[in-house]
């Protein structure tokens, strides 16, 4: 009886087998765990049962090895076996090179998993793809595909840089890293051999940098913006909304009747897509005084006929990168702020909440997390003991610093 056993020196699987009163010492590709055993184990029990009706191949089911010729001559009854039954791993993996090459097989990754993606993924794999892992490994056989060969092109895309001059980021290397993982990860699985990626570790990527904008410096950017932007920069700053969300909002998401915001839409790129950044984060924003007042100043003042809550002067809806380069650093350098992201408006509102007592659930659920996890890791120095969960303690912040505002303008009237 056979049986499958584990080399001494690399501890990969082996079937030991008699057939035509020979011992038979058959190579796998596979480590030794539990569950290859039991790959190998059901393969061996197919190759005895077949062996005893007479129906066994030996160059089908191990078409590389050396046995291979000496049992040329020896015909099964039952026909040849199907040798797109034999699993690529009990080949040499100079035989694994039946597998397709990577770029076909990530065609079919893409077709067969593009309908969970949002047309802004399916950008992101697409130039990732292009940018990175075809040019590495577009010809290759996903089978011939090892973990030294993954090792060496992280290493390489370490070490190279952007247009801009910089490198990637740690974050950026482990997103291209996962990309090839999923697909090699898929491609084992459905070749039957070893995913080349097994015991590769992401690498430490750092906490992104959180530079949230003081109340004080709020009230002076609002102050000092372009009167086309200051209700936009008002509702970002007092709900921490995204840019693609507000760029992206519409009138008739503005529920003035029910004081909300619905978030149901995002614009990535020139295109407006259903849902937000996740599936999770459709929510519904509630209006704080200032919010509603920004937005009521701003329906006034909208051009007739146009959808876009936020529009340019022509009535297009408002693009980040023009905004920032146009709008928001010049802002800043006159102000004498250090630069910071726009993104820094929903950071800024963020600690706001969390700095007036807001409850962490409630600020997750404005914000659009499923959770408190990101909450706490990203603002946990600003986190105090909180309790409030309805937008009371945020408003009160907000009334509280109007109302000093005004004291002081009055003071400076009286002084004159």
């Amino acid at each position: 009886m056979g049986k499958v056993r584990a080399r001494s020196d690399n501890g990969k699987l082996f079937l030991d087998f008699y057939y035509q009163g020979e011992r038979c010492r058959e190579q796998t590709a596979l480590a030794n765990t539990p569950a290859n055993r039991r790959k190998v184990q059901k393969l061996l029990d197919r190759i005895e049962s077949e062996i005893l009706a007479g129906t066994f191949d030996y160059g089908a089911t191990f078409p590389g090895s050396s046995r291979a010729l000496q049992f040329s001559g020896v015909r099964p009854s039952g026909g040849a076996a199907d040798r797109a039954s034999v699993p690529a791993w009990t080949a040499p993996a100079r035989e694994r090179d039946r597998t397709p090459r990577f770029r076909e097989f990530s065609e079919t990754w893409m077709r067969e998993k593009g309908p969970e993606w949002r047309p802004s993924y399916r950008e992101t794999v697409t130039v990732t793809l292009n940018r990175y892992l075809l040019p590495a490994f577009g010809n290759r056989r996903v089978g011939s595909i090892t973990r030294a060969d993954l090792m060496d092109f992280r290493a390489k895309i370490a070490g190279s840089h952007r247009a801009n001059g910089r490198k990637l980021s740690n974050a950026r290397i482990n997103k291209v890293m996962g990309f090839a993982r999923q697909i090699l990860d898929e491609a084992a699985d459905r070749y039957e051999f070893p995913s080349p990626y097994r015991g590769i570790k992401s690498l430490r990527s750092r906490k992104p940098d959180i530079h949230p904008f003081s109340l004080e410096e709020v009230h002076r950017i609002l102050e000092r913006v372009r009167p086309d932007y200051r209700h936009y920069l008002a509702v970002r700053f007092y709900t921490g909304i995204r840019s693609g969300e507000i760029n992206g909002l519409r009138w008739h998401n503005v529920d003035f009747s029910n004081n909300l915001i619905l978030v149901r839409e995002t614009l990535v790129q020139g295109r407006l897509q259903e849902g937000s950044k996740t599936y999770d984060s459709n929510r519904d924003i509630p209006m704080l005084p200032p919010v509603r007042e920004a937005l009521e100043a701003q329906r006034e003042i909208a051009p007739k006929g146009v959808e876009w809550a936020f529009c340019t002067r022509r009535g297009a809806p408002i693009e980040n990168r023009n905004f920032t380069n146009r709008v928001w650093k010049p802002l800043l350098a006159n102000l004498g702020l250090t630069y910071r992201r726009p993104y820094q408006t929903r950071h800024t509102a963020a600690t706001l909440m969390l700095a007036a007592g807001e409850s962490p659930e409630w600020v997750a659920r404005v914000l659009g997390h499923t959770t408190t996890q990101m909450l706490f890791t990203t603002y946990s120095r600003y986190v105090p003991n909180l309790t409030r969960q309805d937008g009371s303690a945020m408003a009160r912040l907000l009334a509280s610093q109007a109302g000093t505002s005004t004291h002081n303008d009055n003071n400076k009237k009286e002084d004159d």
